[in-house]
């Protein structure tokens, strides 16, 4: 697999700063390239918008925490990078299939999902274990062929 540079270190600028508020027209600062270029290489190389990478990586990663009944939701979507409950609820179930406090009751064996909804949520978060991956092989890949990846931030 080719690693493009310059989405080596986007993805490792995004990594780094993923519960950060991203504005697209920082990467064109940083990067020092237009931003519809980044935009559109990035969707080409990872196959998804710069915005759906990192609402999937930060809900991939919040997954632990909602299921914590210690936390609230609230606090859970404000510590990931979301601004709101609203929009955390929202791509959650989106991205998951099912609101966070549904997959809360799910992981905890207090559901009543039906079969299909329970695989489907297996299903994503499988998805999302995946695009992980891909993320780290893609930077990985290009730092056993020996090229240099600038650090940011």
């Amino acid at each position: 697999m080719y690693s493009n540079p310059i989405i080596i270190d986007v993805l490792i600028f995004l990594n780094n700063n993923l519960y950060q508020k991203i504005e697209l027209d920082y990467l064109e600062e940083i990067f020092h390239y237009n931003k519809f270029y980044i935009i559109n290489l990035f969707k080409k190389e990872m196959g998804l918008t710069i915005t759906d990478y990192l609402n999937k990586m930060r809900i991939y990663n919040s997954l632990n925490d909602i299921v914590n009944p210690n936390y609230s939701c609230l606090k859970v979507a404000l510590s990931y990078g979301f601004t709101s409950l609203e929009y955390y609820s929202e791509t959650f179930s989106k991205i998951i299939g099912v609101s966070p406090l549904k997959y809360r009751q799910f992981y905890l064996k207090i559901d009543t999902l039906t079969k299909e909804a329970r695989s489907k949520i297996m299903k994503n978060i499988i998805n999302l274990s995946f695009l992980k991956e891909k993320s780290n092989c893609y930077i990985r890949n290009n730092t056993q062929n020996n090229v240099k990846v600038k650090k940011i931030c």
